[in-house]
């Protein structure tokens, strides 16, 4: 049975906005010198934080959009234009909006927890994989593509899992070569997904008539 298109494309956005390889380079640089057995708690501690998060915007992103009395077209529009912003950086190889800049990779280099900070958030859960998980459970309509939309969130955090724990191993033999080829491919495939997101977002507004 193949997968139905919105649920595929519904997929690669997650997994985009997540980013599996550029968190466990990120994480591979952030635990250099530690040892293994404290690494491997720090990934599975940050990774369902960041599920628990996701989780939760998933499931009640549309509740609260509902409170703050922004409809879900409004969203689609501003959440495909962060999206897009996404995408131009990984296209063009420079830090992601769920990535962390110096001076928060300074300070996950000081002694403490970088579980919560800066590794599930923003790194795994950043404003763009978030905004991705209420984008497109919104494009739900049935009880089933609701629980695929979660089982494929807990997938993308289970892959980046993985990734974390084979981090030293992904940064040699992707190299930095690697990790821009990656970053851009997927930078491409995004800026496609937000753009529909978008348009998706102008025409449920009613804003264009239908060609």
């Amino acid at each position: 049975m193949s997968l139905p298109p919105n649920l595929l494309s519904a997929f690669v956005t997650v997994f985009v906005t997540i980013g599996p390889i550029e968190t466990a380079v990120v994480f591979a640089a952030l635990t250099a010198g530690v040892h293994r057995p404290e690494r491997n708690s720090l990934a599975a501690r940050s990774v369902m934080i960041a599920g628990v998060v996701l989780l939760l915007f998933a499931l009640g992103g549309g509740a609260v959009l509902s409170l703050l009395h922004v409809s879900l077209p409004a969203f689609r529009v501003a959440g495909g234009v962060l999206l897009f912003l996404q995408a131009l950086t990984l296209t063009f190889s420079n830090p992601g909006l769920s990535s962390i800049n110096a001076s928060e990779t300074r300070d996950a280099q000081q002694a403490g927890d970088i579980a919560v900070f800066p590794l599930a958030f923003p790194l795994i859960a950043g404003p763009g994989s978030l905004a991705a998980v209420v984008l497109v459970m919104g494009r739900t309509e049935t009880w089933f593509e609701r629980t695929a939309v979660v089982f494929m969130v807990i997938a993308c955090l289970a892959v980046t899992y993985v990734a974390m724990l084979a981090s030293e191993a992904l940064v040699r033999r992707l190299g930095q070569t690697g990790s821009d080829v990656v970053g851009r491919i997927s930078g491409v495939l995004l800026a496609g997904l937000a753009v529909q997101f978008i348009f998706d977002g102008v025409r449920q507004a009613g804003l264009f008539a239908p060609i």
